[in-house]
C-alpha cells in the first residue's frame, strides 16, 4: 500500500488521482475535514466522477506532529510520498514553520524507517538550492549557502532536507524532488491557484524578475516513475520552464479573460509596499501579503535548468503556455 501526506494540498490531491486510476492501493493523511472539499475540486479537474474515486481512498485523519497517529497510518505501508508541509514567508511563523517542516519531515523519515518502507519520496523546493554567479543555470548541484539572507520557508525546507538525506545513511531509500511554481486546477485560496484568482480581480502592476514553472501533472508523473525505478537517494530539479514575472502575470490575466497588468512595480514601490505591509499587520494583526524575502524574489532573475531528470527519465515537460491555459479554465469553470 502507498501512503500520501498532505492529502488536501496541490500535489499530494493531483497525485492521489494518478495513483487511484492506476488501481494502486493509497491511503491518505489528511488533517482538516473542511481541506476534503479541496480534493474533490482537483478530481473534478479530471472527471465528473469525483465521488467514487474519492472513495477508493483510505482517508485516515492524522497531523504529522502526533506521532502514535502516523504510527497507525504507516500499518502495512510499502511506499509514501510526503507531500505535506507549511508554507509562509511570514519571519514571527518561523517556529511553526520548523515545527511542521523539519519536525514533521523528522517523524516521517523515522516512521518508514521503523516501518521498513522500501522507498520515500519527499517533495522539497527549488528554494533549498543556492543561488549562482555570472548567470549560470541553477541546478541540483547548486550548494545551499546559510550565509545567505534567506527566508524562513526556505530555511525549514532546507531543514526537512537534511532530516531526509539522514534517513538514508539509517538505510531508508529516497528520492527528492525540487519543484519550482507549480502550476494546477482545483485549488484556488493558497499556493498558484490564488495566483489565478488575484488575476481573475485585476492586476496593475508586473515586476522585474524571472521565476521557475512546471505543471503539477509533470510533478507527480515524475514523483511516481521515480519511486518505481531503481534510482534512489538522488535530487531532481523540476522547472519545465523559466519566465520573467511580466510575461507569466499577463499570461495568467489572459486565461482567465482579464486585462493583463501593464505598469512595472519599481523597485521603490515594492519596498514601500512590503514595509506598509510590515506595519499593517503590526498594528492589525493580519497575515502578510507581501515580505521583505518576497519582494525581493520578485526581483530576481534566477535560472534553473531540470536537464538532469530530463536525461535520466527521458522526459518532456509540457508547455507553461497550455498549462496556464488549461489552469485558468479551470479557474473560470470552478468559480463563474
Amino acid at each position: 500500500m502507498i501512503l500520501v501526506t498532505g492529502s488536501t494540498g496541490l500535489v499530494g490531491a493531483h497525485l492521489l488521482y494518478k495513483l487511484v486510476i492506476a488501481n494502486e492501493k493509497v491511503r491518505a493523511i489528511y488533517r482538516n475535514d473542511n481541506k476534503l472539499k479541496n480534493v474533490k475540486s482537483v478530481f473534478s479537474c479530471y472527471t465528473e466522477d469525483v465521488e467514487s474515486v474519492f472513495k477508493k481512498i483510505d482517508w485516515v485523519k492524522a497531523d504529522i506532529l502526533d506521532v502514535p497517529a502516523l504510527t497507525e497510518a504507516f500499518k502495512n505501508i510499502d511506499y509514501a510520498y510526503h507531500c505535506a508541509a507549511f508554507v509562509s514567508f511570514e519571519p514571527d511563523k518561523y517556529h511553526l514553520l520548523r515545527r511542521t517542516n523539519i519536525e514533521g519531515t523528522a517523524n516521517i523519515v523515522n516512521i518508514c524507517l521503523a516501518n521498513n518502507v522500501k522507498k520515500l519520496c519527499y517533495v522539497s523546493s527549488v528554494a533549498t538550492l543556492g543561488k549562482e554567479l555570472n548567470n549560470k543555470p541553477i541546478t541540483e548541484d547548486t550548494n545551499w549557502n546559510p550565509d545567505e539572507d534567506n527566508n524562513v520557508y526556505a530555511i525549514t525546507k532546507y531543514g526537512a532536507e537534511m532530516e531526509v538525506w539522514r534517513a538514508t545513511q539509517e538505510g531508508l531509500d529516497v528520492v527528492i524532488v525540487n519543484p519550482g511554481v507549480i502550476l494546477g486546477g482545483g485549488i484556488w485560496t493558497d499556493g498558484s491557484g490564488s495566483l489565478f484568482k488575484r488575476a481573475y480581480k485585476g492586476l496593475k502592476f508586473y515586476t522585474s524578475g524571472k521565476l521557475g514553472l512546471v505543471a503539477v501533472e509533470d510533478v507527480v508523473s515524475i514523483m511516481v516513475t521515480l519511486l518505481k525505478s531503481d534510482i534512489k537517494n538522488e535530487r531532481f530539479l523540476l522547472v519545465a520552464e523559466n519566465w520573467s514575472y511580466k510575461n507569466f502575470l499577463q499570461g495568467l490575466a489572459i486565461s482567465v479573460n482579464t486585462k493583463p497588468p501593464k505598469k512595472l512595480a519599481a523597485s521603490w514601490l515594492l519596498n514601500l509596499v512590503w514595509k506598509l505591509d510590515w506595519l499593517k499587520h503590526k498594528i492589525t494583526g493580519k497575515q502578510r501579503k507581501l515580505t521583505r524575502h518576497i519582494a525581493r524574489s520578485l526581483q530576481t532573475e534566477g535560472f534553473y535548468s531540470s536537464e538532469k531528470i530530463k536525461s535520466r527519465l527521458n522526459y518532456n515537460f509540457k508547455s507553461i503556455d497550455s498549462t496556464i491555459t488549461a489552469v485558468g479554465l479551470h479557474y473560470l469553470k470552478q468559480v463563474e
